[in-house]
């Protein structure tokens, strides 16, 4: 038998890594743990991991006992579920969803490797909007949980196009394998479909400059194909803009940042079709739990948050829920200083009847 040959990590150049690929120490957190918290400790996230949002909020209102069985349509990293597993003692099951094939093998072993084997975990690789058919086979369920945000795995590789802070392809798919990315969809649509795009999912205040600027270049010649491209076209609309020339530089940076921010989440919502998926998933829930089953759901911005208030209450009315959040539970301001990512979520919550 052939031994096999040690490979030996790739030298980066200066003191600290400073690219996706070599942080190699952030890659493996069980390894590093020690590394992992001082990235922790002061506000940033680790590349390539995840850390979860308001998990004792989460456990304190799913209530999980040693034998239920659970769902996390929103598996990610894994650290939901991780402790939602914990709270079964080793006696029940959580099914975990999962709509990115890539991430999905990762979170099964890390899972595995924290002692959660299939006896007790078991992974789908399937979008959420069908967990009608995910109960049918499995439920119904005692718990579900949706974290309707992007996980940092996706955020930070520069491979998946989710950031405008790294160069690389723009594409924005939660899974690659499906739909058409990002770029190719720039490069179809019209002026007044991109705006009202900007404008509804992400309520940029300068869509139409924006929009105008990138149809132009597609159009033009210039074509959009990576994620500095997009960030560059987006400074490139701002700086044409009254208002932009005259501020003062670090407003302008703060402009151009939110307006990034604000494009890169329309697109994305846009090309996973996420809000006809969170509907799909809303009007399914209650089919998919048990009488007196509990779901929470996390939300990242308005218009998620809408959606999800407004089926709650009507739902509520109608009676298929108990009782239902009156109000979004939000993170610790300890949290938020530890995980920045954090500020923005709202957690709303409802009991079937």
């Amino acid at each position: 038998m052939e031994e096999k040959k040690h490979k030996r990590r790739v030298r980066y150049s200066g003191t600290h890594p400073r690219t996706y690929a070599e942080k190699y120490k952030e890659h493996n957190p069980e390894k590093y743990q020690d590394t992992i918290e001082k990235v922790i400790a002061k506000g940033s996230t680790p590349a390539g991991m995840h850390l979860s949002i308001m998990v004792d909020e989460i456990l304190e209102f799913l209530d999980i006992k040693p034998g239920q069985v659970g769902l996390d349509v929103t598996l990610g990293y894994g650290g939901h579920t991780t402790e939602m597993l914990k709270k079964l003692e080793g006696n029940g099951h959580v099914y975990g969803l999962d709509v990115d094939p890539i991430e999905i093998k990762k979170t099964e072993k890390r899972l595995a490797d924290r002692g959660f084997g299939p006896e007790v975990f078991t992974p789908i690789n399937t979008n959420f909007q069908n967990i009608d058919k995910v109960a049918e086979q499995y439920g119904p369920f005692d718990f579900i949980l949706a974290d309707l945000g992007v996980s940092s795995m996706q955020i930070d590789n520069p491979e998946r196009g989710f950031t405008y802070k790294y160069d690389g392809p723009l594409d924005l798919r939660l899974n690659p394998e499906a739909g058409i990315s990002a770029a190719q969809r720039l490069k179809e649509v019209s002026v007044d479909e991109l705006e009202g795009m900007l404008i509804e999912n992400s309520d940029e205040p300068y869509a139409y400059d924006i929009a105008k600027e990138l149809v132009s270049r597609n159009r033009g010649g210039r074509k959009i194909e990576t994620t500095l491209e997009l960030k560059n076209a987006i400074e490139a609309a701002l700086r044409k803009n009254k208002e932009y020339s005259k501020m003062s530089k670090k407003d302008q940076e703060e402009m151009a940042k939110k307006s990034c921010a604000r494009v890169f989440q329309a697109l994305r919502i846009d090309v996973n079709n996420e809000f006809e998926v969170l509907y799909d998933l809303l009007e399914k829930l209650p089919g998919a739990l048990k009488p007196g089953g509990r779901v929470a759901v996390l939300t990242f911005h308005s218009g998620e948050d809408r959606l999800v208030k407004k089926s709650f209450k009507a739902l509520k009315r109608e009676d298929v829920y108990s009782e239902v959040a009156r109000d979004v539970v939000r993170p610790s301001a300890k949290e938020c200083h530890r995980n920045p990512r954090a500020k923005s979520t709202k957690m709303r919550w409802a009991v079937k009847k």
